[in-house]
């Protein structure tokens, strides 16, 4: 896995680019001199695990034939505060499926991927407390 990052505006305006050539723009608080063009990088970590959770879930409801109408997550995270790095601390996840979907086996397949195949769950989990909730339409 291989990203590149170019400084496009000063001070803190970058665009980044993974192999294929997708791009994304980050960009720094307006406290410490930034601009809000861009996903601030913790920012980037919580939206890296509502697409990571949802690949799995999605992923494993597809495996057991089961069809999806609409689909969305939720992520908020708290993080420390009085220290250099401010980690999160608390996460909060929620998901909201639409479809003919039986409670259990959604509930079984998002604690499967924040449990087990979420690599962004388990990269985050280490300072971090992830509490999950869902919604069936």
């Amino acid at each position: 896995m291989k990203i590149e990052l170019d400084r496009i505006e000063k001070p803190f305006l970058f665009e980044l680019k993974n192999e294929q050539g997708n791009k994304i723009l980050i960009d720094a608080s307006p406290a410490i001199g930034g601009t809000d063009q861009g996903v601030r990088p913790m920012e980037l970590l919580l939206m890296g695990l509502a697409g990571c959770a949802s690949i799995d879930v999605i992923h494993i409801l597809n495996k057991q034939q089961i069809s999806i109408d609409s689909y969305q997550v939720q992520v908020e995270g708290e993080r420390e505060t009085g220290k250099d790095a401010n980690l999160f601390q608390d996460i909060k996840i929620h998901f909201v499926v639409k479809g003919k979907v039986e409670e259990e086996k959604l509930k079984r397949a998002i604690e499967l991927s924040l449990e087990k195949y979420c690599s962004v769950a388990k990269t985050l989990e280490k300072t971090a407390k992830i509490n999950y909730s869902y919604e069936l339409r």
